[in-house]
């Protein structure tokens, strides 16, 4: 049930009301609605014993609109959808939304584990569109706790009448996700560059110049680089990809680098000092955003076809780093260094998307609130191993904020149903959905039988123990 207790405390000259007070207090509030959050409430529709709310300021489910080439795919299985890896028996199973859309049996000739992007997301806007627990154009403006009725409150607005309303809930998830990165010396261009966010609503734009440079170095910039690519000569523009990396690094797919999203890798991470964790990070930045291998060489055989007619009108540079970028009325001028060779040098081009993309920021509305919040010493989410973000540890959880504190599967599809059935566990008190706690083969820790007798006396937190 999720009718909520209205009291409107005001009324306009039209007799509608300015701002409405939703009495009823929630088990919990999730507020953003991504894949992750969405999984959440697809998981906690049938829980009697959970009531949840789900906010979200857009006017629908949308997923990287600005991304959704033609022939996207994820880079997880269809398996990694919302509901399957905690309840393969759920009605929002992919499965179960190809079968009543009348695709299953094309989706199983195709012999394809990997979906279309474009396919993704409509099948997350089916699983919405039966979900009664959305609220969508509901933006989140504040958050206050009342201590004494021992619950939070949410001032939120409507998008499209501007109307106040409050939300109340005993618990918080936040899924507001990452927003678009800019560096910091493209923050005051004006025109302001294409981030790989708005991709396809400025792409006309884009191929009415005579050059375009993508600089970026993940799969993002590849996608878009190829799209540009493709098209070039029915346009006639000049075509550049800059990048900071020193390769096109692939997304690794090796089986056991794969267990490093696993519950037993998760552990492991967390435990670490904060500095080797965030020494990994940079280090491990290719297992998560790297480059399909098939797009890699989609691009060269491109490439190849169009050099049969002569040397196309493209270049592709890394090694370059960005570091100051302006506008002259005309054209973007950017002085990069290549980090190599140590020397500075110059690029003009007249568009310019930045595939750079995407950190997670701490939203405003949680500042009331930041004194019931851990933070780390780089203002940071002190992220507990069940992902929650207060000290108590079972009131305000996070998807997708944990980064720095559990590693690459924070990001990853393929991890969502395991964070979100250990969030609904801390919330209820039992485990509606039963949580792997080993998955994986290998081990990350020095075993304890291992440890010679003086480690022993002071054992380190990722030590693990021998499988039984």
């Amino acid at each position: 049930m999720n009718d909520d207790s209205l009291n409107d405390d005001s009324m306009n000259d039209n007799r509608q009301p300015l701002h409405t007070h939703n009495e009823r207090v929630h088990d919990f509030i999730a507020i953003g609605l991504g894949p992750f959050n969405l999984g959440l409430a697809c998981l906690t529709e049938p829980l009697d014993d959970l009531d949840g709310l789900f906010l979200e300021r857009r006017g629908g489910f949308d997923w990287h609109p600005g991304m959704m080439l033609e022939d996207a795919h994820l880079q997880t299985p269809f398996l990694a959808d919302l509901v399957t890896l905690a309840d393969p028996t759920s009605r929002f199973s992919v499965l179960n939304y190809l079968k009543q859309t009348g695709r299953l049996y094309p989706f199983y000739i195709r012999e394809n584990f990997f979906l279309l992007r474009r396919e993704y997301n409509q099948y997350c806007q089916w699983a919405a569109a039966q979900l009664d627990s959305i609220r969508f154009h509901c933006e989140v403006e504040r958050a206050e706790y009342d201590a004494a009725a021992g619950h939070y409150r949410l001032d939120c607005r409507d998008t499209r009448s501007g109307q106040a309303i409050t939300h109340r809930a005993r618990r918080l998830v936040l899924g507001t996700g990452p927003v678009p990165h800019v560096p910091s010396c493209c923050e005051a261009l004006s025109p302001a560059a294409v981030h790989s966010g708005d991709y396809l609503s400025r792409k006309a734009e884009l191929q009415a110049g005579d050059s375009i440079t993508v600089v970026g170095s993940g799969q993002s910039a590849a996608e878009i680089y190829h799209d540009l690519l493709k098209e070039i000569d029915a346009h006639g523009y000049r075509l550049d990809w800059l990048t900071r990396s020193p390769r096109f690094f692939p997304l690794e797919y090796g089986k056991l680098t794969l267990e490093m999203t696993s519950p037993e890798y998760i552990d492991y991470f967390h435990a670490l000092p904060e500095t080797t964790r965030d020494a990994l990070m940079q280090e491990q930045k290719g297992l998560y955003k790297g480059i399909n291998l098939e797009l890699i060489n989609a691009i060269h055989e491109t490439l190849y076809t169009k050099s049969l007619a002569g040397p196309p009108a493209t270049g592709l540079l890394t090694n370059a780093r960005l570091d100051d970028a302006r506008h002259d009325g005309e054209r973007y001028r950017l002085t990069l260094t290549h980090t190599e060779q140590q020397r500075r040098f110059s690029h003009r081009t007249q568009g310019l998307v930045l595939a750079t993309g995407y950190r997670y920021r701490l939203p405003d509305f949680l500042a009331p609130i930041a004194d019931r919040l851990a933070f780390d010493a780089k203002g940071r989410f002190a992220v507990s191993r069940r992902y929650a973000v207060d000290p108590s540890g079972d009131e305000v959880f996070v998807q997708n904020a944990e980064l720095h504190t559990h590693g690459l599967a924070s990001p990853d599809l393929g991890m969502a149903c395991y964070r979100n059935a250990t969030i609904i566990a801390e919330m209820t008190g039992r485990e509606p959905y039963p949580i792997e706690e080993r998955i994986a083969f290998q081990r990350f820790g020095v075993p304890l039988e291992s440890l010679e007798p003086a480690e022993l006396k002071h054992p380190d937190p990722t030590t693990q123990q021998a499988p039984a």
